[in-house]
């Protein structure tokens, strides 16, 4: 059961997180009015802003991957731009703790009867990427992740999808082919990375993020969404990673969110706990 909780926090880290899941976002049939780049800008800039100060949630999780696959339920409790808190739960049974911070992760396994410790600095290096507790955070809230409002996006012209992109489309296809702009050379682990509005170009449906550098891409699709109080919370998102030699899905399903209300985090480590190895 670890390896599907790393993989957890992985893939809802992103830079970190089509075959199994019918829950697959419906393609347009009708052309999309033209919009400007900078009203499609100004929507994210707005998403990406407006986040709540408490988010609470139950996910039901369904994981596969080319190996095996697992379900479990996960609460989390979030403050936001300061701490996560979730409680995984197996056969209605708590099975894990785990504590994310924008510094730390600390991570209880109630079977084992012991814990894990880590700074984010040192989970970059032993994943290989850029571990981010803002990446979590915008995951879970369903805003844009990994979005930079002094970053200058592009509009990729797509008569059926409004699709704002980290790069130019000919940036794209230099990257992919192992050629990078010159301007960017100096630049050697590019991140692509996609934003498709809705069609009334207010909301979020789909996140692309691709690493050409080794391979990997993660697509994240909301698949629905709900007003509760005022915030376009996620209902179900369908998570997709590819890299060389896997792939993964992950399907979310949120229930019982609530809004801007106050709940204590709770990370609770028996003294008779040790070091998980």
């Amino acid at each position: 059961m670890n390896r599907y909780i790393r993989y957890y926090f992985v893939v809802t880290s992103v830079l970190l997180l089509v075959a199994c899941s019918p829950k697959i976002m419906m393609t347009n049939t009708e052309k999309l009015e033209r919009k400007k780049t900078g009203e499609l800008v100004s929507t994210l800039d707005s998403l990406f802003l407006r986040k709540p100060e408490f988010f609470y949630s139950k996910i039901s999780t369904k994981f596969k991957d080319t190996n095996q696959s697992v379900s479990f339920k996960t609460s989390i409790r979030l403050v936001k731009d300061s701490a996560i808190n979730a409680t995984i739960s197996y056969a209605a049974i708590p099975i894990f703790g785990a504590m994310l911070t924008t510094d730390s992760l600390t991570i209880v396994n109630k079977r084992s009867k012991c814990f894990t410790k880590a700074k984010l600095a040192t989970l970059k290096e032993s994943l290989g990427y850029a571990f981010e507790f803002n990446n979590v955070e915008e995951l879970l809230l369903g805003i844009p992740l990994g979005y930079d409002t002094n970053q200058k996006y592009f509009q990729i012209y797509d008569p059926f999808n409004y699709i704002i992109s980290s790069h130019r489309k000919r940036e794209i296809k230099r990257t992919i082919k192992g050629k990078p702009d010159k301007k960017r050379e100096e630049d050697t682990d590019e991140v692509i990375i996609k934003y498709y509005l809705t069609n009334d170009a207010r909301g979020l449906k789909r996140m692309e993020i691709e690493s050409p550098s080794d391979s990997t891409k993660v697509q994240i699709d909301y698949i629905s969404r709900e007003m509760v109080d005022n915030y376009s919370v996620p209902k179900e998102v369908y998570v997709q990673v590819f890299t060389a030699k896997n792939v993964i899905h992950v399907n979310l399903d949120y229930e019982k969110i609530e809004i801007n209300q106050r709940q204590p985090l709770i990370m609770v480590i028996p003294e008779s706990y040790g070091i998980c190895e």
